[in-house]
């Protein structure tokens, strides 16, 4: 892919395998064709939107699951757990349907709010809550500390290695996310890189050198985030497996 961006669309046809010269060619066609620097500035906001929100919503959420109890909490468990078998197809016309009534079609929000709530996230984050020592919450309580400073204060920094985790996978899952945004934004005024990618490929003649150099930059963000928080990502699924 990187060799690829430094050649011709002819050179990268020819399977050319050594670095070429056309990487700053192959830059000014691909601005002077789409808009880079909005099909970005979407993809992060969407990316860094929905992954600030994901880690609130699906670190409380799990850890009410494990540490308030109910009899009726594990019945709801189950619910969301059945919701991972759901395909997005079979939900994506009454979602969009509920966005147009109310307004949000052709909006960054309707790409984010879906993806803050995951049952997968949620899963994580009880499954981490389980190692949590629940005496420190009971001495808390006894000492006068709120719910919600036990949970800011005592809860979070534990779960710093989890948060990673989850915070690497939203991330990737929301920066790479094509379909619904396809379907969402219907301006290009509003399109992420998966769709600038997408506009790329979709002419009659595509040019192989500012298709792999678009993909290149649409990779590096994801690869930045995971190289930095690789250790801790990895500290983060093991904990929740135990």
């Amino acid at each position: 892919m990187a060799v690829s961006a430094t050649n011709s669309s002819r050179d990268v046809l020819d399977s050319r395998l050594l670095p070429g010269d056309q990487l700053f060619e192959n830059f000014a066609k691909l601005i002077g064709v789409q808009d880079l620097g909005s099909a970005m500035w979407n993809s992060f906001s969407v990316a860094v939107g929905t992954t600030v929100l994901a880690l609130v919503v699906c670190s409380i959420a799990g850890y009410a699951f494990e540490i308030f109890h109910s009899r009726g909490k594990d019945f709801v468990m189950a619910i969301l757990l059945l919701a991972i078998m759901i395909p997005f197809a079979a939900t994506m016309v009454p979602l969009f349907r509920l966005f147009a009534e109310v307004g949000l079609v052709n909006s960054l929000a309707a790409v984010i709010i879906p993806a803050i709530s995951t049952p997968f996230l949620i899963l994580l984050f009880r499954q981490a809550s389980r190692s949590f020592p629940y005496e420190i919450i009971e001495a808390a309580r006894i000492d006068g500390v709120s719910e919600v400073g036990i949970f800011a204060r005592i809860y979070l920094p534990s779960m710093r290695s989890t948060m990673a985790a989850a915070a690497v996978i939203t991330f990737m899952t929301a920066w790479n996310n094509f379909l619904w945004p396809k379907v969402i934004l219907v301006n290009n005024a509003f399109q992420t890189m998966p769709m600038l990618i997408s506009n790329l490929a979709a002419g009659y003649v595509t040019d192989y050198g500012v298709l792999m150099l678009a993909v290149l930059l649409a990779s590096l963000p994801t690869m930045v985030i995971f190289l930095i928080l690789q250790r801790t990502f990895a500290e983060g699924i093991t904990g929740a497996i135990k």
